[in-house]
């Protein structure tokens, strides 16, 4: 249905899309000092990803889900935390092997979903260790996007480093979590690629 495209908790989702290019953008901006370029990516970034709250929120408030937004929603997730992950890495914030990590999994996870839904297998739930990964890394990408002093004690290039890194473990803990759940299903499918 052409509606489910056009939905409050839908544009929302467009709108965090259409949003990401803006953190990058703000490092390019003639005249910014690069305090205010921090600054404004970190705010940027945090109203961004605050949307996704609200349009899972509304979504159900409004009893406005749809199969388009259960498969568009991760998908801007990915796309906000990949976009960062390389800011990050080109500003010199966050070590390579991290930044592969994270990007390497939320790609890898993608096609393993995608894959098992191919072939008619069931998906993998979102496991405790997941959501703790996601909020660590939530709150290190701001973190690190600031990269200053906050509230005269906090030293968030510091925190964010850790938090990034705790992130990145968690990240790898996750992945063989899903791999584990997923083996069963996919040690069933037969040389036709489908479930036996």
């Amino acid at each position: 249905m052409p509606g489910m495209y056009w939905t409050v908790p839908t544009l929302l989702t467009w709108a965090r899309v259409l949003a990401i290019p803006l953190v990058v953008a703000v490092f390019y901006v003639p005249g910014l000092q690069p305090a205010e370029q921090n600054l404004w990516a970190t705010v940027l970034f945090v109203v961004i990803a605050l949307t996704d709250w609200a349009d899972g929120y509304l979504a159900r408030r409004l009893k406005q889900t749809s199969a388009f937004g259960a498969f568009f929603d991760p998908v801007a997730d990915k796309f906000l935390v990949c976009a960062s992950m390389l800011i990050l890495l080109d500003l010199e914030r966050v070590h390579v092997v991290v930044a592969l990590i994270i990007v390497g999994r939320e790609i890898a996870i993608s096609a393993l979903r995608e894959w098992m839904a191919t072939i008619g297998a069931g998906g993998v739930a979102v496991h405790g260790i997941g959501k703790l990964k996601t909020a660590a890394q939530m709150v290190a990408i701001p973190f690190l996007l600031y990269h200053a002093q906050w509230l005269g004690s906090i030293d968030t290039a510091r925190w964010g480093t850790w938090l990034i890194e705790l992130a990145a473990a968690l990240t790898v803990v996750s992945m063989v979590f899903y791999l584990r759940r997923a083996w069963p299903q996919l040690a069933r499918v037969n040389k036709q690629g489908r479930i036996e």
